[in-house]
């Protein structure tokens, strides 16, 4: 294993972490704050990255892009929330479950009819397509680097929102007692709506980052829902600092196993057999950890009444 092999792989856990982190933002708020199991939350990355690359294709600029994303995001959250998610605050988890996987399949369709079956592949803007040395001798895509800062920029500025502003402050007092903050005058339930907006503003601009990474395609959300949900239970739900954590953690073990293992292996096995093991090995590395941090913290790294 040589230094630029793990300096590059380092730096793609890092990208592949922040934009975990971009979804897991907004699902620990949702979950952890307001108690509602969102399945749904995948489809606001996909109908983000969709609506970005459409705008980006239109327009030829990114950055509009990257805004109709977030946007597209935030708005669709805001319509779930304020016609089906809140008549599921009462109801039980299963509820939620089954009610949001259907939204799942109604977005999937939908997808389908507006934009087709098939992947849209998005660009990166020419001013972010070349590389940096970040090391001497290792150069590395200057976009990649760009989530990277995104990510940071989104982790600071939630933590602000939630933990310095009076809007934070309301947000905390409504998941913990909401009777009494409501009997305050406070409109808990325009509140929570704009929580959800938020989170899906968030998954919005996590799908339209990714494009240029990965295929604008049907589905995608689903793929990186899973993943997201283990970050916040490795973080501890509702926790910001700790979906940061966890998603830095997360997208470090995923990737170091699936590049690093197959090396690292084929020195004790058959090369054969290296590749077999590290493919098992790296498909799951990300639950064990999970199972680790349970074992260790079953309320998560930073639970949030910790």
């Amino acid at each position: 294993m040589t230094a630029t092999l793990f300096v590059e792989q380092t730096l793609n856990g890092l990208q592949f972490g922040v934009m975990l982190f971009l979804m897991a933002a907004g699902l620990t708020l949702i979950f952890g704050i307001m108690d509602v199991i969102n399945l749904a939350h995948g489809s606001l990355y996909m109908a983000g990255a969709f609506v970005g690359a459409t705008i980006t294709a239109r327009t030829g600029s990114f950055t509009l892009g990257v805004l109709a994303g977030a946007a597209a995001g935030a708005l669709i959250a805001l319509i779930l929330e304020l016609t089906i998610i809140r008549r599921l605050y009462a109801r039980d988890h299963l509820d939620q479950v089954l009610a949001t996987y259907a939204l799942i399949l109604t977005f999937n369709e939908g997808v389908k009819v507006l934009w087709g079956p098939a992947p849209i592949f998005l660009s990166a803007p020419a001013a972010l397509a070349g590389t940096i040395e970040v090391l001497p001798g290792i150069p590395y895509p200057t976009y990649r680097l760009v989530v990277i800062a995104a990510g940071i920029g989104a982790a600071l500025f939630l933590g602000w929102l939630i933990g310095r502003t009076r809007a934070g402050m309301l947000i905390r007092a409504g998941t913990t007692n909401r009777e009494t903050v409501q009997a305050l005058g406070v409109d808990v339930g325009l509140l929570f709506a704009l929580v959800f907006a938020v989170g899906g503003a968030l998954a919005g601009l996590a799908g339209v980052m990714a494009g240029p990474i990965l295929a604008v395609q049907v589905g995608m959300g689903e793929q990186i829902l899973i993943l997201a949900f283990v970050v916040v239970v490795v973080g501890g739900l509702g926790s910001v600092r700790g979906a940061m954590a966890g998603a830095l953690l997360v997208g470090l073990t995923d990737t170091w196993a699936r590049a690093l293992l197959p090396t690292l292996l084929r020195g004790l096995l058959p090369p054969a057999s290296a590749d077999q093991v590290a493919a098992n090995l790296g498909s799951v590395a990300v639950y064990l950890l999970m199972a680790v941090v349970l074992a260790v913290r079953p309320q998560g790294l930073f639970p949030r009444h910790a």
